[in-house]
């Protein structure tokens, strides 16, 4: 309904139905007035604020001694009326009167009505408590603070777990910096950790948001393809239609936070505090083997637990008659089962027969240099020859070589090996493995002296 210039023009009788079930329906609240201030419509929700029912207000003339204070009355309709002079809206805050004599602050839209032939016929109202109208502003400061810069990541996932809404530091957490992947799937974002954080989000979806914090290791592209770890420590909140009567989920509000840092320090202290532990314990059982061998096999069993899943040691052997060569001659003397897990044992049978290592290979090389040699196979999952061709074990992928030393010599070396999908020996590694092979060099010199003494004997 509206008037010849377009603006909303007052019902007509047979429309007051139609027009009151809408006024009704309106979340705000609604009134209007004619031209000479007497209330023409009131709907339920200006009830609910002020506590006047329709039929208490439509029919009064103006708002003094029941809607407004006599002190504001004046002012206040005064400011309403001045509607019908302005060509739009006008927006102003004034207080008005409860039913129970409570007073509110409402912000108010006011507009002029025309009537049939053009001229201002009223002034319809719409008015909001300022605190409501206030609510919904902080709301919407925040959701735009949060999709901002705010210090952690937010993503609004659909209902089908894909993002729809990503703020500065997801983005760029995500790796895409200001073109944010939106309506991408989460598996085309993340090469490892999506299986976790669905399901996460699935769970919210169902069953509604869980009561602690998450924390879910994730990999993303690098740069040079390789994968990046990073943690992230996460919270979700199942969102829901305000409007809807029943709760209908619209998606999940996705909340982390990158503590990548925190908790890799946090291993690496464990990590290290593991290893200290376990050069201790290796000391002290050491300690109470007679033979050296025996001994030296179990500092090898100690080094082993958690670092490596293969162990191999290596003794530098004379070539007969002083013969000279090409690098040392390692022979074999200790090694954990092939194919089964188990403890460093004597190799038996072996004799003086040196391990056919091919020239370049990481353990010669360890002890021409005299210091540790990392290798790793070039495609662990299929690693193929390679750990063949370097006499180790099948399915090895990565190796840790170091030189046995003692009184400024080299004894042999010490070889640890690692299977995929373990990660590659790391610096770290090294020294670990070097400060076992330190407690490990007396007590192999020992057993290779004793063994000389008693072929010799």
């Amino acid at each position: 309904m509206s008037g010849s210039n377009g603006e909303p023009a007052l019902a007509a009788p047979e429309d007051a139905e139609l027009l009151a079930a809408l006024l009704d329906g309106m979340d705000a609240a609604l009134c209007a007035v004619d031209t000479d201030g007497v209330v023409t419509h009131w709907n339920r929700e200006a009830e609910r604020i002020l506590g006047w029912s329709a039929r208490e207000a439509v029919g009064r003339r103006g708002l003094g001694g029941w809607a407004a204070r006599p002190a504001d009355a004046a002012e206040t309709e005064r400011r309403l009326l001045a509607a019908l002079a302005s060509p739009g809206r006008t927006v102003d805050e004034f207080a008005l009167l409860r039913k129970d004599g409570g007073r509110v602050l409402v912000r108010a839209q006011s507009a002029r009505v025309p009537g049939a032939d053009g001229e201002p016929a009223g002034v319809y109202c719409a008015f909001t408590e300022v605190h409501a109208r206030m609510d919904l502003e902080r709301s919407i400061a925040l959701s735009e603070a949060l999709f901002d810069d705010a210090p952690w990541g937010v993503v609004l996932v659909d209902v089908d777990l894909r993002p729809t809404v990503v703020n500065t530091y997801a983005a760029r957490a995500l790796g895409f910096g200001r073109t944010p992947p939106l309506g991408r799937p989460l598996g085309e974002l993340l090469v490892q950790g999506v299986d976790e954080l669905e399901g996460a989000l699935h769970h919210v979806l169902a069953e509604g948001a869980p009561r602690g914090i998450t924390e879910i290791w994730v990999a993303l592209p690098g740069p040079g393809g390789e994968p990046v770890r990073r943690c992230w420590r996460c919270g979700f909140l199942r969102l829901a239609s305000p409007l809807a009567k029943q709760p209908v989920p619209l998606g999940v509000g996705w909340l982390f936070n990158d503590v990548t840092e925190v908790r890799e320090l946090e291993q690496e202290a464990d990590r290290q505090r593991f290893r200290a532990r376990q050069l201790h314990r290796a000391v002290r059982a050491a300690a109470e083997y007679e033979d050296p061998m025996e001994a030296a096999t179990a500092y090898a069993d100690f080094a082993l637990a958690g670092f490596a899943d293969q162990v191999l040691i290596d003794v530098v052997a004379a070539r007969p008659g002083g013969a000279r060569g090409d690098g040392p001659r390692l022979v074999r003397t200790a090694q954990t089962p092939v194919g089964a897990p188990g403890p460093c044992v004597r190799v038996t049978g072996g004799g003086d027969i040196p391990v056919r290592y091919p020239r370049g290979h990481p353990a010669l090389q360890a002890a021409e240099r005299v210091s540790s040699v990392r290798a790793s196979a070039p495609e662990p999952v299929a690693a193929g020859p390679w750990p063949g061709d370097r006499q180790w074990p099948p399915d090895m992928a990565h190796a840790l070589c170091v030189p046995l030393r003692l009184w400024g010599r080299t004894l042999g070396v010490l070889t640890f090996l690692r299977a995929h999908p373990r990660p590659a020996f790391e610096r770290a590694d090294m020294i670990h493995a070097e400060s076992m092979a330190a407690l490990l060099a007396p007590a192999l010199d020992r057993a290779v002296e004793a063994g000389r003494a008693h072929r010799e004997g």
